[in-house]
């Protein structure tokens, strides 16, 4: 009789010890998991996110750590049917030595690789696994020696870690700590099976006219010959759209099919999000089941159009013959213990980048290639994914067993990613060309001999060029390959008129002014930021000494890993805000700085979308942090939302409307007026179809209130998937008191866009009473919270109470438009703290 497949995972009854301590082994709460989480749950550690604590749990990661299980028996019955018996290991941190009975059956080294191991002739009565893990710490820098003819250069932490295949931001990052990890970081299962379905791959091509989809559906069969697959394709809750049966041959299967009237896969905000289910089920001749697979994938077109244009090249992504304005956000792996993050932890994180009107999430390749549920949960809420490949910031070496541990870590990954629909875009690395630029290494962009590449100074290439654009081509050509983030053909990375981006001259670089933001981005701005505090809830989780609690102290600034931060935030704020040393008035003001700073990026290049598509989309850095701290994220370690957050939510909601007065620059002025300046009013509707709208404008005294002069109002079609213009005028800065822009759009009676414009720099302006209402209604799960004011007021921001979810915060209020902000989640009836500048 046939035996099925069966698979357990072995989550429980695991221990671990220091190697080469005493022999005292501890209990392990649940694999997956890592040395620090299990060091912590006795007690033996301090918790690294607290104060300094980093700096005294560095002795973990320089030790070897044991893991040990007993394995589940093998009841005789089973044995007797031929069956085979199989450890998976779907991810071991990273320097491994599996012993099964005191014997190595395994020797692993990349973190970012599972292994299975068919153990059928190794049993005993009783099994005993034990996995030892080598410190990758040690062992990078002993590899790094044995390489002295490579140039190990790079950015961020110590070189030892581009010899490594560990998730880089493990040796700290410039927004994270230090915390060299190892473990059973990804399940460990064993399965028990006859013959079993090994890969399922749909490949398939939409027709032309989308409204149709062929392909074939191809399966990978392990164990003997004599067996069939039968493939059904269906929409869940409906009938199958596609079935068919086919023999294995040579351990594959391929069967074809064609669906007329398909339900295409959509981005967020441009259709549905629909999935099909295939099913493959593999029996023997007679019809006995011996295993059953099941994989959900959404049908859609995905293309990287560059074409040239009278700028240089163009850089934006077309899904289903619609080209998509890629705003979105840089995600970091959301922990720096990875086991922790749970697959609802994965959702809820996504749901927030989704509610945020985003529709690309870029997955940054000093981390690590995301568990399931986060693609998973891309697929179901409609985000595109821009995927690197794991290299990040360095100049990374090309010795023959780091180039075969590559190629089998980037077709495992590639085949185990590439059903997702979400999946857009993979790209090479993170910001590796720029190294080579910065450190002159050897680059000639015509010699097309990858041979040559390997004798370099910059052997990294061969990666780029050949091992990665092979594979995709072969594993998964559907989906586009980028060399590089960022990159453009072999120009300098920061040429503005081809390929990607990463905008650093604010912040880093010059420290240009980000009012300017808008003129220093290019065809695809896939990286740039502005830091920012956290909330106050957050800084207390870290600050546990009263006396650290204010901007500057030691706690603060170990929290935040950016070089020179403290004088690049002290530059922003004091070039734009009046200074404060009250920890609350500060956090709103670094808030506020990075709320208006990514503001003026993502109004500005979405602007720039326009019919000509001279920006393809914008990507902040960063979405999440990895631990409690300062950061460029936006929405920090505990999910917790910064004032920017909500000011790009509306910048790129579906219709926006944006007002803006040219630049003045105060400071090389010496503070001097314009006597004029112009503006401009435009909208931008990422909607197919034009959007009858009515376009309003009003001219709002900051002092009084008041509005200086008339307002101007326009009804007209806004144009699909673009901007319209739609007012330009001239302010009289002599004749005319200081006044915000105020600019709305109406459509259907309601309105559901505003813009607010103001002189800069804030700290030349006077924000004392402002005369604001605040109404909560807090009563029962949900609430309304009513603003008003009687003077234009600046930056109203919430406080971010767990479980509480604002519908908006980060407000700016002008006299005569009272806002709305809907609340749910509340479990309490008190209101909400806030504060807004000049309270």
């Amino acid at each position: 009789m046939a035996k099925a497949r069966t698979s357990q995972i072995l989550e429980s009854g695991w221990s671990f010890r220091q190697t080469d301590g005493p022999d005292d082994w501890r209990s392990v709460p649940r694999v997956p998991t890592n040395v620090h989480l299990d060091l912590l749950a006795h007690k033996q550690i301090p918790d690294p996110f607290i104060g300094l604590n980093e700096i005294d749990v560095g002795w973990v990661g320089e030790k070897s750590w044991s893991y040990r299980v007993d394995l589940p028996p093998i009841p005789q019955s089973v044995k007797d049917t031929g069956a085979r018996v199989a450890l998976v290991f779907e991810g071991l941190d990273t320097f491994a030595n599996v012993l099964l009975n005191g014997q190595s059956i395994l020797c692993s080294d990349n973190m970012f690789m599972s292994h299975r191991l068919d153990i059928s002739d190794s049993l005993q009565e009783r099994n005993k696994l034990e996995i030892i893990f080598e410190p990758a710490l040690l062992k990078a820098r002993e590899i790094k020696s044995q390489h002295p003819e490579h140039k190990w250069v790079g950015f961020n932490a110590e070189m030892a870690r581009l010899a490594v295949r560990k998730a880089q931001y493990h040796w700290g990052w410039d927004w994270g700590p230090v915390l060299m990890t190892c473990g059973p970081w990804r399940p460990v299962r064993l399965e028990v099976y006859q013959a079993r379905i090994d890969d399922i791959y749909v490949d398939y091509t939409v027709s032309d006219h989308h409204k149709s989809v062929q392909g074939a559906v191809k399966c990978q069969v392990d164990g003997p010959s004599g067996s069939t697959v039968d493939i059904k394709v269906a929409i869940p809750d409906k009938e199958s759209v596609f079935k068919g049966t086919a023999a294995v041959k040579d351990g594959t299967v391929t069967i074809p099919f064609s669906i007329s009237n398909v339900s295409l896969w959509h981005p967020r905000g441009y259709g549905p999000q629909t999935l099909y289910t295939v099913n493959a089920t593999l029996r023997t001749d007679g019809g006995e089941l011996l295993d059953s697979q099941t994989q959900k994938l959404g049908f859609r077109s995905v293309k990287l159009i560059q074409t040239q244009d009278d700028i240089g090249r163009s850089f934006h992504f077309n899904i289903n013959g619609v080209d998509i304005f890629c705003g979105g956000s840089d995600w970091i792996p959301g922990d720096s213990f990875l086991p922790r993050i749970s697959a609802q932890d994965y959702h809820k994180w996504l749901e927030i980048i989704a509610n945020g009107n985003q529709v690309m999430v870029r997955v940054w390749g000093g981390g690590i290639y995301e568990d399931n549920a986060f693609y998973n949960s891309c697929d179901e809420l409609g985000i595109l994914v821009w995927q690197d490949f794991m290299f990040g910031c360095g100049n990374y070496p090309t010795f023959p067993a780091i180039l075969e541990s590559v190629q089998k870590e980037a077709v495992q990954n590639v085949r185990r990613l590439r059903h997702h629909p979400c999946m857009a875009i993979w790209a090479g690395n993170n910001e590796d060309y720029q190294v080579q630029e910065q450190e002159g290494l050897e680059y000639n962009f015509e010699d097309k001999d990858p041979q040559s590449w390997l004798k370099s100074n910059f052997p990294a290439r061969y990666i780029y060029e050949k091992i990665l654009p092979d594979v995709m081509q072969k594993e998964c050509p559907s989906v586009p390959y980028h060399p590089g983030s960022p990159w453009g053909d072999g120009k300098v990375t920061f040429d503005p008129t081809v390929g990607d981006m990463h905008q650093w001259n604010v912040w880093h670089g010059t420290q240009e002014k980000y009012q300017i933001f808008e003129h220093l981005g290019g065809r695809f701005n896939s990286e740039f930021g502005m830091e920012a505090f956290p909330h106050t809830q957050t800084i207390h989780s870290f600050v546990t000494e009263s006396s650290e609690l204010h901007p500057q102290s030691a706690t603060l600034d170990f929290h935040n890993k950016a070089d020179g931060h403290e004088r690049r935030i002290a530059t922003y704020l004091v070039e734009n805000f009046r200074m404060t040393t009250d920890l609350e008035k500060y956090i709103h003001l670094t808030q506020l700085v990075q709320a208006e700073a990514l503001m003026f990026a993502y109004r500005g290049w979405r602007r720039q979308w326009g019919q000509k598509r001279r920006c393809g989309g914008a990507l902040v850095w960063q979405i999440n942090d990895c631990w409690p701290g300062t950061s460029w994220a936006i929405v920090d370690y505990f999910r917790r939302k910064k004032a920017a957050y909500y000011s790009l939510a509306r910048v790129l909601a579906p219709i926006a409307v944006g007002v803006q007065r040219e630049h003045h620059d105060w400071s090389v002025a010496h503070a001097r007026p314009a006597k004029s300046s112009r503006f401009s009013v435009w909208a931008v509707n990422s909607k197919p179809y034009p959007v009858e709208a009515q376009v309003e404008l009003r001219f709002v005294a900051i002092s009084t209130g008041d509005d200086i002069k008339p307002s101007v109002s326009k009804t007209m079609q806004l144009v699909a998937n673009g901007t319209t213009e739609v007012i330009n005028g001239v302010i009289d800065n002599v004749k005319e008191m200081p006044h915000v822009l105020a600019a709305r759009i109406h459509v259907d009676g309601q309105v559901i866009a505003r813009d607010v414009d103001w002189p800069q720099p804030y700290k030349y302006l006077s924000f004392s009473d402002r005369g604001v209402t605040v109404c909560q209604d807090l009563d029962g799960e949900k609430g309304t919270i009513h603003l008003s004011c009687k003077r234009p007021t600046k930056g109203l921001v919430f406080e971010e109470r767990d479980g509480v979810v604002l519908s908006d915060s980060a407000i700016d209020l002008v006299p005569g438009d009272g806002q709305v902000v809907r609340v749910s989640g509340v479990k309490s009836t008190i209101p909400l703290r806030y504060m807004y500048l000049g309270m």
